[in-house]
């Protein structure tokens, strides 16, 4: 089930000011990270009800590099960015794409994993492309402020968009024939094929490349400089690889086994 809320009890006065919007936050001021815990294995919950996952595990080691205790603000992905911007969360880790439009209002960390937009397709269709699909007829499921859903409001012409709130409700769409295809990140349009090989194919062979980052409220750059220095340094020793092994092993082995260049 989807819990709301933060995670750790804090003060209302820590919520609503602004960490890191001064030269730097004092150390032992909470960062709030926010994320929405419903995308395994990147933010979801364990069986305790404790956010988990890779992003929260990049978290925990950001704010232990920054001499701060962690508080993770659980939030629909389509109100992340409200939140960075009035200030209720420091940093968006939410496998978010850092995209033209999205900086045009936020920052963005360097790249930390890289990925791209594919498709999960119904099992009869014919489809070879995404170019195949943009006809009178077709409908193409997209959940709501993703970058599918952005591509397709923007490309697709003749299609019919489905915006759905929940990635489960788009794949149930596909599974039943209902819609012709949903389009969303090759790592999830893997997992989501995998789980209904009978009734879906996948196109696993991204047309949008795409970049995933840290979002940052505009002007932090204190803050920004300390994530990328983070990141740079939790690469070099192996952090992100060794999530992947720890999360992600399979996947790992069948893109290795597939031809495609993992994400993480």
């Amino acid at each position: 089930m989807k819990v709301h809320g933060v995670f750790l009890l804090i003060t209302v006065a820590a919520l609503l000011t602004f960490p890191g919007s001064s030269p730097a936050a004092e150390p032992g001021t909470p960062l709030v990270v926010g994320m929405e815990l419903a995308y395994p294995p990147f933010e979801m919950t364990d069986q305790a009800g404790k956010p988990s996952g890779v992003s929260v595990e990049i978290a925990t080691e950001l704010a232990k590099s920054l001499g701060r205790p962690l508080v993770i603000q659980n939030t629909a992905f389509d109100g992340l960015i409200p939140a960075l911007k009035t200030g209720k969360v420091d940093l968006v880790i939410s496998s978010m794409t850092a995209t033209v439009e999205r900086a045009k209002s936020i920052d963005f960390s360097d790249p930390y994993l890289t990925t791209g937009l594919c498709l999960l397709l119904k099992k009869d269709s014919s489809a070879k492309s995404i170019a195949d699909l943009d006809k009178a007829g077709v409908k193409i499921a997209v959940k709501k402020g993703t970058t599918g859903h952005i591509y397709a409001s923007r490309r697709l012409k003749k299609a019919q968009i489905l915006v759905l709130d929940k990635e489960s409700a788009a794949v149930l769409e596909v599974s039943q024939g209902k819609a012709d295809a949903f389009i969303y990140d090759q790592m999830s349009t893997y997992q989501n094929w995998q789980r209904n090989k009978v009734t879906t194919k996948a196109m696993l062979e991204p047309f949008q490349r795409e970049s995933w980052a840290v979002g940052i409220r505009k002007g932090n750059d204190t803050l920004r400089s300390s994530v990328n220095t983070f990141i740079k340094e939790y690469r070099a020793k192996g952090g992100f690889e060794q999530l992947g092994d720890r999360y992600l092993k399979e996947m790992k082995d069948e893109f290795k086994r597939l031809g495609y260049s993992f994400f993480l």
